[in-house]
Formats: structure tokens, sequence, C-alpha cells
């Protein structure tokens, strides 16, 4: 039977690269938990100053456009703190320093649940594969959380050490458990709606992407609307 995740997800830190990632990947899970009454935080490690296709528009107005978006963005969805690294699009290296600056979040913020990308998920049928950017913070995430973040000498400048007790992989070949989504879709909707920069087309495409996606993985759980995480448990 799939599994429905239920109950308080504690304190949530959503680990993502870009600015419109968390609301792709788990922006419905993310209002869920808002609404009831979760602290949720949120990091996206670049600028997003690449991501557009017309080479007349600056790195630099783009990335404050981007961040414009996000923080829009991020009051639909109920965020509670957003913290913006700003690193260059296509310039993350899974290295110390990167870990390091996610070490520091995850002691700081000692959150109970951590949403990142699955960064195995690399091939999508014949029509996608996962962005390096994606692949490189779930590799980091994963390897800030454990060992890194719960052990005392890794990082010792960044504060005293914090294990989560679980991580939830977005983006995944193989979903565990899902979140029912069907109360908070049109926050989702409306979340990824900000992001006009990356959604600019004519018509509400993008809007019923989402729906449909949503749809789709509900339908492997029994509900409505859902989101699918791979799950793992990080303090049994």
């Amino acid at each position: 039977m799939p599994e429905l995740l239920a109950g308080d997800p504690g304190r949530v830190l959503a680990v993502y690269a870009h600015p419109d990632d968390p609301d792709v990947s788990c922006g419905g899970t993310l209002a869920s938990w808002s609404r009831r009454g979760a602290e949720v935080h949120v990091v996206i490690c670049t600028s997003g100053d690449k991501g557009t296709t017309d080479a007349e528009l600056s790195p630099a107005l783009l990335a404050e456009r981007r961040t414009a978006e996000a923080r829009r963005a991020a009051q639909v969805v109920g965020v509670t703190g957003q913290h913006l690294l700003g690193h260059p699009d296509g310039e993350l290296t899974e290295d110390a320093a990167l870990r390091g600056e996610l070490v520091a979040l995850v002691r700081r913020l000692r959150p109970a649940t951590v949403l990142c990308p699955d960064p195995t998920a690399v091939f999508f049928g014949e029509e996608y594969f996962n962005h390096r950017d994606h692949r490189v913070v779930g590799l980091c995430a994963l390897d800030a959380l454990a060992p890194a973040a719960a052990l005392p000498h890794y990082f010792p400048e960044a504060g005293p050490p914090h294990r989560a007790d679980t991580v939830l992989l977005s983006g995944t070949l193989a979903p565990n458990v899902w979140v029912d989504i069907s109360h908070t879709i049109e926050d989702k909707v409306a979340a990824v709606s900000c992001h006009r920069s990356q959604f600019a087309d004519e018509g509400d495409w993008a809007a019923e992407a989402v729906r449909l996606r949503a749809q789709e993985e509900g339908r492997q759980a029994g509900v409505a609307f859902a989101e699918g995480f791979r799950r793992l448990r990080l303090n049994t």
C-alpha cells in the first residue's frame, strides 16, 4: 500500500539549486506543512543568473529578477526563512566549501526534516536528464547531513552538531512515500507561476503541467494530487 506521510514534520529545511526548484519540486508539500504550523526554511544555492534563452538579458538583471520571483513564491507557500547562497549557475561544485555552507545552515536551523533533490535520478525517459546543479546539490546536502552536520569534528566552526531525523528526496525515480497536496495544489500552481522568467510563454501551460504531474503522483498514492519522495531515515 502507498504510504502517505501524516503528522508533524517538525522544523523543515528544503535545499535546492535554483530559485524555482523548491516550488516545482515540493511546493505543495511545503505549503501544506506551513499551513499546519510548521517552520519551513528554504535554501537556494544559485542566483539563477544563467537560466534564460535571451542573450540580451544580462546575468545580473536576471539574477535580480529571479530573486524577486523567489521572494514572491515564498510568500505564497508560507516560507518562514529563505536563505540565498548566490552561487553562479552551473558552477556549483561538490566540495568542502558548499558542504560547509550547508552544514552551518543545518546546525543553525536544526531541522527534523530535510528535502533535497535525489542525486541518483539522472535520466527521465528520452526527453529530460537531471541538471548538474540539481545533482551536485543533492549530493552535497546528503553529505552535509550525514555524517558532517551530526559529528562535532566536521566543520567545528559551524556550531554544535545536529542530526536530522528524515530526508525526503524529490525528483526521484524510486518514491516510497507521498504527501497529499490536494488542499494546496493551487498554492503550488501559484508559487510556480511566480517564476515568470522561467515560464514566460503565453498561455497557462506551466500551471497545467504542475497539475498533471501532481495528478499522476496522486494516482500512485490514491489521492487527487500528491508529491512523491524517496524517504531516508537518519535518526533510527
